[in-house]
């Protein structure tokens, strides 16, 4: 597929201005935090009022940030549970609403930028990563591709912007090659028009970081500054060779550090676009998240972060937990600051009012309002992202379009035990067996089953049938199936990191193979939540002493998530990649005549 490799010019290039396309849209109010501005700013930013298109420049200007994260490549909508947001009626119901796509993307937000002159795109991080055949086959090229054209200003990393390493950041980064793969046509990728920030990512031998830090936007006399991070724990959720050579620092650290350096310069607006994020009480993305008071309603590490980053920084913006809120959580001196995140995969964008003071150089922090709008599919489609999906979609097909399963209904992956994560982990068994008929179970880490298996059909291929790119978008990390031995005791220390250590919070519950069972009891604290007397492998006691052949993907051998004991296994034997395997499975075990059923989803007993 890949053409021949080409070699790679330097480039560097800015924007100097905006297509804005006009099409229609449907927006939401969500939260929305907002004071009184000094009176003399009723006169506007110009002889015509704020944001206005006269000549003069008054003292107060409304400055646009649309923002948005973890798109992880979604350029199509996004297919079941994946694709909808819910939203709460003025009557206290909710409705669901189906939304994500770059095409619709694209549309909202060029008709949200139409009238004002000074607005800014920017993200939270993880635009790409784990990501759909569409994107994930081409190393995400097409995403970088789609970004471009949206007119992204600047983007944080996430932590899966660091699955395929440094080198490859760089190259999404800088344009280029796949450096094994070619180019995949006859023309070079360019890489990112935008910056990628990294402020607390340094390189290990320099001590410097892995790429710009902050980055200033400028127009007509105002100054936003924005400062990148990801989270500080991000080599814990990433494989260890993604990481190699890097070192994470604390992220309030590193942004009171850049503040005061973007202060120094001149530049005393500035927004932190932070790849950590929060739980609000509701899943609704429009809950009012300032009731009953200020930052109530959200928890997480987001909350600390925020409390103790300087003053100085008017907004942040954030991700990585894929949930939907707009909040105001007090600084350290106490003041409300606004602090936003988009839900995931391109389904909603916030849209914040900064006023920015000319007289001072800084935001007017009281008048600061935000709100979060579906990315509706009622609107017209982007041309320009149709003929990109198009052309990408052409070159993916030959292997995203083979059938590899078939299912008599939507398989998901929601629960403290999903129906689709026992599926999987049945599949890793069964794979395991293959290589070593003592194997005993199967352990699968939840983060790494990224979409549903939906009964539906996502393009030709018939309702039920499941083709390789669904499955790729179920397992798109290229992990390869490792079989460990452990004791028993190991085995069970394993199943109470779940609920313990960096896990205590926010538990991360292994899906788990036919055979296996026990109970998690809520009521309870700490590594107490796993009841040890209750682990049974087919109606057995685990026996502390003995031995146990264990499948994990690659990602869970080395130790990743928190589960420090799976990365403790000896006799290793590597597989093959992890969606092989749930390929082989689903082809072995479904037929059209005979497809699979979602399995039970009751190998674990929960007490609440």
């Amino acid at each position: 597929m890949p053409a021949t490799a080409q070699s790679h010019q330097p480039r560097r290039r800015r924007r100097t201005s905006r297509l804005l396309v006009a099409a229609a849209t449907v927006v939401t109010a969500g939260a929305l935090a907002a004071a009184a501005l000094p009176a003399s700013a009723s006169t506007g930013a110009d002889a015509r009022g704020h944001g206005g298109h006269g000549k003069g420049h008054g003292r107060y200007q409304d400055v646009q940030l649309l923002s948005f994260n973890d798109l992880h490549g979604n350029l199509e909508p996004p297919a079941g549970s994946s694709g909808r947001v819910t939203e709460v009626q003025p009557d206290g119901t909710t409705k669901t609403i189906d939304a994500g796509g770059i095409e619709y993307l694209a549309t909202h937000l060029r008709e949200a930028r139409k009238g004002n002159r000074y607005s800014i795109t920017a993200a939270g991080g993880d635009m790409v990563g784990a990501s759909p055949l569409l994107s994930g086959l081409f190393h995400d090229e097409p995403t970088i591709e789609a970004l471009n054209k949206l007119d992204l200003d600047v983007t944080s990393v996430g932590n899966h912007e660091f699955d395929e390493g440094a080198r490859e950041l760089a190259r999404l980064q800088n344009g280029g090659c796949h450096p094994t793969e070619g180019c995949y046509t006859d023309k070079e990728f360019e890489g990112a028009d935008f910056p990628y920030l990294a402020a607390n990512v340094l390189d290990e031998k320099t001590g410097k970081p892995l790429l710009k830090p902050y980055w200033v936007w400028k127009q007509r006399g105002v100054k936003v500054g924005f400062i990148g991070v990801t989270l500080e724990g991000t080599p814990n959720i990433v494989s260890a060779e993604g990481v190699k050579g890097l070192q994470f620092k604390d992220e309030v650290e590193t942004i009171n550090k850049y503040a005061k350096e973007l202060q120094r310069q001149g530049v005393k607006s500035i927004v932190a676009l932070i790849h950590e994020g929060g739980f609000p009480a509701s899943s609704s993305y429009n809950y009012d998240c300032d009731s009953p008071g200020a930052g109530d309603g959200i928890s997480g590490p987001i909350v600390d972060i925020a409390k103790n980053i300087t003053p100085q920084v008017d907004a942040l913006v954030t991700g990585h937990t894929h949930n939907a809120y707009v909040c105001t959580i007090p600084d350290p001196a106490g003041n409300p600051r606004m602090v936003t995140s988009a839900s995931s995969f391109g389904r909603l964008y916030t849209d914040t009012t900064l006023t920015y003071d000319r007289a001072t150089g800084d935001i007017a922090r009281t008048s600061v309002k935000s709100a979060n709008h579906v990315v509706t599919r009622d609107v017209p489609k982007a041309p320009d992202m149709t003929r990109l999906i198009d052309r990408w979609s052409t070159l993916a097909a030959p292997i995203g379009n083979r059938p590899i399963g078939y299912v008599s209904a939507d398989i998901d992956r929601n629960g403290t035990e999903s129906p689709l994560g026992d599926l999987i982990a049945d599949a890793q068994f069964a794979y395991g067996r293959t290589q070593d008929p003592e194997t005993d179970l199967a352990l699968m880490n939840p983060g790494g089953i990224r979409a549903p298996l939906t009964y539906a059909a996502s393009g030709a291929e018939g309702d039920g049938v499941v083709t390789y790119a669904e499955g790729f978008t179920v397992q798109p990390f290229a992990n390869t199936v490792n079989l460990r031995d452990y004791t028993g005791a190991q085995l069970i220390q394993v199943l109470k990191e779940q609920v313990s250590g960096p896990n205590e919070a926010s538990p991360k519950i292994l899906q788990i193979s036919s055979g296996l069972t026990y109970t998690l009891d809520l009521t309870k604290s700490g590594a107490d939540r796993v009841v040890t007397d209750s682990i049974r492998l087919n109606g057995a006691p685990i026996d502390p002493t003995a031995t146990y052949r264990v499948a994990s993907n690659s990602f869970l051998a080395g130790g990743g998530d928190g589960f420090t004991t799976l990365g403790e296994g000896t006799n290793e034997l590597v597989g093959a990649d992890d969606l092989a395997a749930f390929a082989q499975y689903l082809t072995a075990n479904s037929s059209a005549t005979d497809p699979i059923t979602p399995p039970a989803a009751d190998r674990i007993t929960v007490v609440q």
